[in-house]
């Protein structure tokens, strides 16, 4: 087995988020496209994905009360870096903020949906008084597909040329994980040398934070504390803590968060719960770091079959998948009890859509760690929903497989159905 690879696809899907990846992959996008235009915008075109609309459209910009992809669009032109990728705005002030509402009220940000695209897309046209720049970003929410300035193509990843060390570099590496079976991902997290994966604790110190700020300075509605006043163990706990970093997250705070598989809210699941769980059960650190690894492992393998972008919500299907494989670790489960727990939290939690990146994330974020409990429970004393239920398979990878068909082809219109009701509220 390809220990390098694993490990590579890792450092590349689990990374550092400031504020919703949606709204940041805009204002990455807006970033660069400032940069090459080299002058002061004055028109700022962005085209969208229905999914990169949907999750930007409520959700709170970090160090700020604001919200939305305009905002974020805005923000960027005045500290945007895209050197920070999805860390872009972290630069934020009080004088920042007034200088970005100033731009939004002048209305130089003209943002829309391209309905016929498929998959993450954002373009942004940025106009001078002299000069243009284009700057593209499909599939995953950092990888710039083309660059041009004044109609002077700089980078053009599309072209047979340059495709080949682009998708070997950054777009799809996440799809190399396909390669290998959840056996595979299991046996590298148990056996790899701990040095070689001691990167995970940064994920860990970095989520914890956020769930320790997200109880203590009661952000958002309340929800993480709600949780918290009323949990009786160490599991309710864990929900509370991951509910509460997720609030914190969707609010604004300005912390950042460790991601997996390009979703900040994913890495909160596919971490706070087995870190608090395992610290209060006095696992070992080494035990708490495998576990984790695994959980990302097992999530990045889910979303590499769904896409960045689906109508389920990635935090209970995806991440809250690779929670369940985790915890089973984590309490010592056989391999037999470890794919069961991925088929048992299917079973349950498949029909969760996403209805875009907002506060109620936290309370699917919650569910999503409750059932992952069960789903991690049950497998430890052998319950194991049978493979002819449902959408399950003979194993676990077919699970999964059958998800991502369930998800892609007959949800085809879930997102825009979603996307039409919340842009047409009363």
């Amino acid at each position: 087995m390809n220990n390098e690879l694993i490990i590579e696809i890792l450092k590349n899907q689990v990374t550092p988020a400031l504020g919703c990846t949606e709204p940041g992959a805009v204002a990455y996008a807006v970033a660069r496209a400032k940069e090459l235009l080299d002058s002061d915008v004055k028109k700022l075109n962005i085209e969208v994905d229905k999914n990169i609309l949907k999750n930007g459209m409520s959700v709170g910009i970090p160090g700020t009360d604001e919200h939305g992809n305009i905002f974020a669009a805005a923000l960027s032109l005045v500290i945007g870096k895209s050197e920070y990728k999805l860390e872009v705005l972290k630069d934020v002030d009080k004088a920042s903020i007034d200088k970005a509402l100033k731009i939004v009220d002048a209305d130089i940000i003209n943002l829309k949906l391209n309905e016929d695209i498929q998959g993450l897309y954002i373009k942004v046209d940025a106009i001078g008084d002299d000069n243009k720049s284009e700057v593209i970003i499909k599939n995953t929410h950092t990888n710039i597909i083309y660059e041009s300035k004044n109609d002077e193509v700089l980078l053009d990843s599309t072209s047979a040329a340059s495709g080949e060390t682009i998708d070997k570099e950054t777009k799809e590496i996440k799809n190399e994980i396909k390669k290998y079976s959840i056996e595979d991902l299991l046996n590298f997290s148990h056996n790899v040398p701990l040095e070689e994966i001691s990167f995970i604790q940064k994920g860990i110190d970095m989520n914890m934070l956020i769930a320790n700020v997200g109880l203590s300075e009661k952000i958002g509605i309340g929800m993480g504390n709600y949780f918290h006043s009323i949990a009786n163990d160490v599991f309710s706990m864990a929900k509370a803590y991951t509910a509460a970093a997720s609030e914190a997250r969707m609010s604004g705070y300005p912390l950042p968060v460790m991601s997996s598989a390009g979703s900040g809210n994913h890495g909160l699941v596919a971490i706070v719960p087995i870190s608090y769980i395992g610290s209060k059960e006095n696992k070992s650190n080494e035990k708490i770091i495998r576990a984790i690894t695994l959980s990302h492992l097992v999530t990045i393998f889910v979303k590499a079959h769904l896409g960045a972008l689906s109508p389920v919500c990635g935090c209970g299907v995806a991440a809250g998948v690779g929670c369940a494989a985790g915890l089973t670790y984590l309490f010592d489960g056989t391999s037999e009890q470890i794919m069961a727990s991925i088929n048992n939290m299917v079973a349950g939690i498949s029909g969760m859509f996403c209805d875009g990146a907002k506060l109620g994330c936290s309370y699917k974020l919650s569910i999503a760690v409750d059932a992952a409990v069960d789903a991690s429970k049950m497998a430890l004393k052998n319950i194991f929903i049978p493979n002819d239920n449902g959408i399950l398979g003979e194993t676990p990878e077919k699970t999964i497989i059958n998800l991502a068909q369930v998800s892609n082809m007959g949800m085809n219109n879930t997102d825009e159905a979603i996307l039409n009701v919340m842009l047409n509220r009363c």
